[in-house]
């Protein structure tokens, strides 16, 4: 057991998330299976000579890479380091893994360093790739790694490149904790890569580290060197007690740790020192205020050199012996034996193989081993070799280390231990959820759908994994959510699809919709009364004032007897019970960051909208729906009658009939007398139109309402109106209401009388998602043209307990779906955490420059020169040069991006452009066409069709007197002339002298200068 939550100090920090592609291991959990295995992952291939070492720890796919995800076009992709590809994919899967992907709604840092780009050395410097130097070296440096990730990752906490060699990656996760426990950064990723192509063995020189028989054996009596790997890995860390109040999974908890660095009193720059190697240690555990003989592993640098194993040995004994004369209580280990030595990712490599460990209360084993080196004297130190997996020794907190040795003497350790036991959920948890994923891509997201069925098992906790993928991701355009209460019916919805669309990833403006009288139906809200505490505040608020006007609210409203159920057809009760559920509702909603943008409501239904947009105080709207209640329900009795057809194709209405309604193009209502009603009624049969007579009993918004409007207008005066504060449409006029309109007490008289204009209302509205807010489906059955989403659906009640709340769960994921923004951690509250899910599925396309070689993109169809006929009169030969220039654009955007096929309406910073490619492409097009474009005109005029249309305006400026020349020559005379200059497909366009500010340039050259 460890320290409860209340007993976390603001000094330790967790870690959250991992992630890492290793040597024959492609993510962490296939790490740790290898680790268990003891299996060795370095990769032998035939040797190509003497002194050759046909081994390495291979990293698969290095040349792959999702380009179109990260906004890069396929030249800009194959420009760009592996090692920084490769990261920036590892990064946002750490992100992921910690759930905490979510687009800069925390201030995130990164911390992470590489090796030496040798794709840049070997791959770009000696080929032609149309690129110039500058251009090549933001691609490839190593102070770009860390703020690349920051850029396409949206992350704004500091963005720092550590190099300090083989310890890159652990200082990284020093310099990460510091700023954390500074307040630089929320969240940090700390970490690093090293991918040295090629990946094919090395040539070990006398004396050096590299291992002459292409084996690793650390602390074996044979070790003879280490064997080069390539890899990456990142964590993800954040302060231990914020990562526990906010229920993140903690896979373990740095203790402390410490960085220090030689100096100079060593026998040379690269070798090893005790003395400072035992300092650091020492340092991080004394900061750890850990008795030392509670750690039981060491994960040790151990690359296997004669010199380095025995002096890291000696220097971890005395830093021991400082605390303890115990000895063989702490395991030893190192994972280089197995992938080989990763270089600038080796010591979180190393820190994520101690990670599992404590997670999983196993000692790793080192099964290679056959005599142990005797220079280590382990016989007399704190320190064993396990051969086998073993169980965590000792009762209370897994405690651990990790050190990492830089060459040139910079040295880092850590201290961990065992995550402490997570906090229970606080407040009810509900049923049902809504699981919801994005990609970029249709394939993606299918692919996303499948991960997620595959790694939901019978003990998933779904509230975890939908809090997770609703807060821990970002909105793409792909999206498809499933609602369930567990993960088998989770998994058989996403396996089957679930609900899926394709919208813009920026957030849809929300319209409510308030029904009005007929919606309602007994125990309507009662399942959200129960469970949810903002709804039931907001029932009990409006029936407190309602009970002071003589209405019984609550005890009708959740009455499932049949008494309380026909009073509920009460105008007098259903009008404020409709008015209630509506108002809680919206306050529901509310609370979960939906608010809407408009409002819209159906006759009684208004006053929900008036209330929520300020125009009436909550106790007032009360007392003015009681009081229309009470009017309406005084008036003698009526019908109302819905017809199928439009309100403007009703046949002409009788006496005592009128239009009570316009609902959509094909619904309309009319009412009034109940003779005349059902006499037109009747017509409407025999001319085979549809009806349906409404359960009410009165005629409203007819003539017939005219005895309560003067007592209605006199309440409304009675209170103090104000104009709307949210904009809402007039079901009165079908337009937006009026601040004189909304404030003036005959306004609200007249609209109890005269017919509602919802289809007028609806067209008013501005584009967005419509959202009914009420108890059934009526309005939504409305519209036809856009996304139009029930609240609670209607279902019967007593059908479902939790029916309500799998309507109400169902309505968040169907917005969500359509692009809403929604507060899902205001919606979870303290009730779910997050936990690990399968990362983004990104696409692997090689994206790749073989050493010396140019690589081209296949010329775009269409871009032979233009062939001019015989008989082209002077509008042909421009029409004929102006498409030239297109198509010549065409090919210009195509070469530079590096892509096949570029369409007339391709926008080239979509196609994956950047600013910095931009200057060329201008530069391109200008020595192309001898004009005199800048980069501004790239930016305004993005697509292939309207930069031509600059071009070709440059082309033709002054050019009349010209053109009235060439009108007097014959079309003989025309061609040839054209065959003296050569046509539009031979030479640039436009006048023969070229800029001075563009230099003599041809589409491929690099002279350097970028």
């Amino acid at each position: 057991m460890t320290n409860p939550p209340d007993e976390l100090t603001n000094l330790e920090i967790a870690v959250i998330g991992m992630a890492g592609r290793f040597p024959g291991a492609p993510d962490c959990t296939r790490l740790w299976e290898t680790v268990l295995a003891g299996r060795e992952r370095i990769t032998r291939i035939r040797s190509d000579g003497p002194g050759h070492v046909a081994a390495w720890g291979r990293l698969d796919d290095i040349d792959r890479f999702d380009a179109a995800y990260f906004g890069y076009s396929p030249r800009d992709a194959a420009l760009l380091d592996p090692q920084q590809r490769i990261f920036l994919e590892v990064a946002q899967h750490a992100l992921e893994h910690a759930g905490h992907h979510n687009g800069g709604r925390a201030r995130v840092g990164v911390y992470a360093g590489s090796s030496i780009s040798t794709y840049l050395l070997r791959n770009l410097l000696g080929g032609t790739t149309n690129a110039g130097y500058g251009e090549l070296i933001i691609a490839n440096d190593k102070d770009m790694l860390a703020s690349r990730v920051s850029y396409h990752l949206n992350l704004t906490g500091p963005s720092v490149a550590v190099q300090t060699a083989c310890s890159t990656s652990l200082v990284a996760v020093h310099m990460a904790g510091q700023a954390l426990l500074a307040g630089e950064c929320e969240i940090a990723i700390a970490g690093g890569v090293s991918v040295q192509p090629p990946q094919g063995g090395y040539h070990p020189e006398p004396g050096g580290v590299l291992s002459p028989r292409g084996v690793c054996r650390p602390f074996d009596a044979t070790a003879d060197g280490m064997v080069p790997g390539s890899g990456t890995a990142a964590v993800v860390l954040k302060p231990l007690i914020d990562a526990v109040r906010d229920r993140d999974t903690v896979y373990a908890v740095l203790a402390a740790t410490a960085v220090n660095n030689d100096g100079g009193d060593k026998v040379g720059f690269t070798a090893p020192r005790i003395d400072g190697q035992a300092e650091m240690i020492r340092t991080a555990q004394r900061l750890a205020g850990i008795d030392v003989t509670r750690i039981r592993y060491v994960e040790a640098h151990g690359t296997a050199t004669p010199l380095g194993d025995p002096i890291e040995v000696a220097a971890l004994t005395r830093a021991f012996r400082a605390a303890t004369d115990r000895t063989g209580f702490c395991a030893l280990g190192s994972v280089k034996a197995l992938i080989g030595h990763l270089d600038a990712a080796a010591g979180v490599t190393g820190l994520i193989k101690t990670v599992l460990a404590l997670r999983a209360g196993v000692l790793p084993p080192s099964p290679y081993l056959g005599t142990i080196n005797p220079e280590l004297s382990l016989a007399d130190s704190p320190f064993y070799l396990p051969r086998a997996p073993q169980p965590w020794p000792g009762d209370g907190p897994r405690v651990a280390a990790v050190s990492s040795i830089g060459m040139g003497g910079t040295n880092a350790h850590a201290i961990l231990r065992q995550a402490p036991v997570p906090p229970a959920p606080v407040g009810r948890r509900r049923r049902w959820h809504a699981v919801a994923v994005s990609a970029r891509s249709r394939k993606a997201l299918d692919r996303m759908r499948a991960d997620l069925a595959d790694r939901l098992t019978p003990g998933a906790d779904l509230a975890d994994v939908a809090f997770t993928l609703q807060t821990g991701r970002p909105r793409n355009a792909y999206r498809a959510v499933v609602v369930a209460q567990d993960p088998a019916g989770a998994v058989e919805a996403l396996r089957n699809g679930g609900r899926q669309a394709h919208e813009p990833p920026g957030d849809v403006p929300v319209m409510f919709l308030f029904p009005g009288q007929g919606a309602q139906r007994p125990r309507m809200g009662h399942g959200l009364y129960q469970s949810e505490p903002v709804f039931r505040a907001a029932v009990d608020e409006v029936a407190g004032l309602a009970r002071a006007h003589g209405v019984p609210l609550l005890e009708l409203l959740f009455d499932d007897t049949p008494k309380a159920a026909a009073r509920l057809t009460d105008t007098k009760i259903a009008q404020p019970a409709l008015f209630a559920v509506e108002y809680a509702l919206a306050r529901l909603l509310n609370s979960w960051g939906i608010r809407p943008a408009a409002m819209l409501g159906h006759s009684v239904g208004e006053y929900v909208a008036a209330a929520l947009a300020g125009t009436f105080s909550l106790a007032d709207a009360v007392a003015l729906v009681v009081t229309r209640g009470r009017l309406m329900a005084g008036l003698r009795p009526g019908t109302m009658l819905a017809v199928a057809v439009a309100a403007d194709e009703l046949p002409t209405l009788p006496a005592g009939v009128w239009l009570a309604a316009d609902n959509a193009p094909g619904s309309c209502v009319v009412a009034g007398e109940p003779g005349p009603v059902d006499a037109y009624a009747q017509q409407l049969a025999r001319d085979a139109v549809p009806t349906r007579r409404l359960a009410v009993s009165h005629a409203f918004h007819t003539p017939m309402v005219a005895p309560a409007l003067t007592e209605l207008a006199e309440a409304v005066s009675a209170v103090q109106a104000r104009p709307p504060e949210v904009p809402f449409v007039s079901c009165r006029t079908g337009r937006w209401i009026t601040a004189a309109e909304a404030t003036d007490p005959g306004y609200w008289a007249g609209q109890a009388a005269d017919p509602v204009r919802f289809r007028p209302g609806l067209r008013t509205l501005p584009d967005g998602i419509l959202l009914e807010v009420g108890p059934g489906t009526g309005l939504v059955g409305f519209v036809t043209d856009r996304t139009a989403l029930p609240t609670l659906g209607r279902s019967a009640p007593g059908a479902e307990p939790d029916g309500e709340e799998k309507a109400l769960v169902t309505a968040l994921g169907r917005l969500w779906l359509a692009g809403a923004a929604i507060d899902w951690t205001t919606f979870h509250g303290r009730t779910a955490g997050r936990v690990a899910l399968p990362g983004y599925p990104f696409a692997s396309d090689r994206h790749w420059v073989a050493p010396g070689l140019h690589s081209e993109a296949p010329r775009p169809a269409g871009s032979d020169p233009v062939d001019l006929s015989a008989d082209s009169d002077l509008a042909d030969l421009r029409a004929a040069s102006a498409d030239d220039v297109t198509v010549r654009l065409r090919r210009v955007f195509a070469e530079l991006l590096g892509i096949a096929e570029v369409g007339d309406h391709d926008d080239f910073f979509e196609l994956g452009g950047t600013s910095f490619l931009a200057t060329r492409v201008v530069a391109v097009v200008n020595d192309e066409f001898a004009v005199r474009l800048t980069s501004g005109d790239l930016f305004d005029a993005p697509t292939v069709d309207t930069l031509a249309e600059r071009v070709w305006r440059q082309l033709t400026e002054g050019d009349d007197e010209l053109l009235e020349e060439i009108r007097r020559l014959s079309p003989q005379e025309v061609r040839a002339a054209l065959e003296t200059v050569g046509t539009p497909g031979d030479r640039p366009l436009g006048p023969a002298s070229r800029p001075p500010e563009c230099p003599e340039r041809h589409l491929g050259d690099d002279d350097g200068r970028g």
